[in-house]
């Protein structure tokens, strides 16, 4: 952990020293979020979500750009129709995984052309808060359970996506998170892997 957070602080100070420009932003959008991993028997679907926050545009030629960025996203997954029998009764429920994470992506952006851009680049996420909204088939209302104890705390992966500029302020952008970290935690001797896995779409401005 501290390896690569010193190496952002590094790659950082490198584009701030070297920029020709230095811009700054506002940026926020949606999320489809899924999991990914050792998931077999569980119906999962994609949840919606939101990711917002700001961004820094170090430009260091007219091609190549370093952009980090600090983001609040919401992310998760939906796993429907999910049987339990309990005593004699076989129950069905719907799941939603409500998870939030601060993100901190560090993307390296080439621009094709004056203003469409390929990125790509890792992320560390921080998990805030982990919850669980579960409705039982025949019940009425929902139930919200705190499970962040289920989870690690930290995630890594890496994003993939395009950009265009509308103008020197406005543009948007796609992405896909591809998380790399086991965000299951697990007792000894327990090898079960879970993955996020996020796309989004985004719109910012540049001041």
């Amino acid at each position: 952990m501290k390896k690569i957070i010193l190496s952002a602080v590094a790659v950082m100070a490198f584009g701030f020293a070297n920029a020709q420009e230095v811009k700054y932003g506002v940026k926020g959008g949606l999320n489809l979020s899924n999991f990914s991993g050792d998931t077999e028997g569980v119906n999962l679907k994609s949840k919606a979500g939101f990711n917002v926050g700001g961004f820094v545009e170090i430009k260091l030629s007219d091609k190549f750009a370093i952009q980090p960025e600090l983001l609040y996203s919401t992310q998760g997954a939906k796993a429907d129709n999910q049987q339990e029998e309990i005593g004699d009764v076989i129950y069905t429920a719907d799941v939603c995984f409500n998870l939030s994470y601060i993100n901190v992506p560090v993307m390296f952006k080439y621009y094709v052309a004056d203003k469409f851009n390929v990125e790509a680049g890792p992320q560390i996420g921080f998990l805030t808060s982990a919850k669980t909204k579960t409705t039982v088939e025949g019940f009425s209302g929902s139930n919200e359970m705190d499970v962040k104890d289920a989870f690690e705390s930290i995630d890594f992966g890496l994003n993939f996506g395009a950009g265009y500029d509308f103008t020197d302020h406005f543009n948007a952008g796609l992405r896909y998170n591809l998380g790399l970290a086991n965000i299951a935690k697990t007792d000894a001797g327990d090898d079960t892997k879970l993955h996020n896995g996020v796309f989004s779409l985004s719109v910012g401005y540049k001041f």
